[in-house]
């Protein structure tokens, strides 16, 4: 009846503390949260662990950075912070299979927007993800954090209230899935190489306004990943060159 207990990464607790406050109505949109160093303190935690929840809740739309001012809480829907549809996904490939066909419906045509639209504000944060990525990956790390932000910071780009109110939504199981897909993907051989090249492709098409190039090599990517995670659901996968020629 009962399953083992998963212990979660730090900065998802601090994440689950932050979001309890908002709910319980102790923080209110536009109060400013305490600085990096004294919630570290206060929590008994790295400051990296802080940083990495803050992070995470600004991608989630949960609040918002503004450098030498500090972080405050946004005025968010509450249906992204009480995570509604988090039931939906329990570390199963199916459930991530119908996620990732969700985001290929939402995020292809999103990614030719922000070609069209995009500032170069929402260039640079496009650009700091993506370095982000690489960051994490070659200190060991899944790099799903700064992967997550990556397709946000797109969405964001694209300048559709509406698309970002949807991604909000589901933020929490994008994350989710983003880590659960890469945990699985990284054990094909090259393929933080392969996923890092995908992104890439998709940023300099952003930044050189090519709408159907970004659309076109978005799909590209979701499909890719589609494809691995099949091949893992159907009884693995050992080779990644089918995945190399038609990226």
């Amino acid at each position: 009846m009962f399953k083992p207990v998963k212990i979660k990464k730090i900065y998802e607790e601090v994440i689950k503390q932050i979001k309890k406050l908002i709910i319980d109505g102790k923080l209110q949109p536009g109060d400013k949260l305490m600085s990096e160093r004294e919630l570290a303190e206060q929590l008994g935690v790295s400051r990296a662990s802080v940083r990495e929840a803050f992070s995470a809740l600004e991608m989630m739309g949960v609040i918002a950075i503004h450098p030498g001012e500090g972080s405050f809480v946004r005025q968010a829907s509450y249906d992204g912070i009480l995570e509604p549809l988090s039931f939906l996904l329990q570390r199963d490939i199916d459930n991530v299979m119908q996620l990732l066909e969700v985001r290929k419906i939402l995020e292809v045509e999103t990614a030719a927007l922000a070609a069209i639209r995009a500032t170069e504000a929402d260039i640079e944060d496009i650009r700091s993800a993506l370095n982000k990525m690489v960051e994490e990956v070659n200190v060991g790390e899944l790099g799903d954090i700064a992967d997550a932000k990556f397709h946000y910071a797109v969405v964001r780009a694209a300048h559709n209230p509406i698309l970002v109110t949807l991604i909000n939504t589901i933020s929490d199981l994008m994350t989710q899935t983003v880590r659960f897909s890469r945990r699985k993907i990284f054990l094909v051989e090259n393929m933080p190489n392969v996923l890092y090249d995908a992104h890439c492709l998709i940023f300099q098409a952003i930044v050189d306004k090519k709408p159907q190039q970004a659309g076109k090599l978005m799909h590209d990517h979701m499909i890719m990943v589609e494809n691995v995670m099949l091949q893992f659901k159907q009884g693995g996968l050992t080779e990644l060159t089918r995945f190399e020629e038609e990226t």
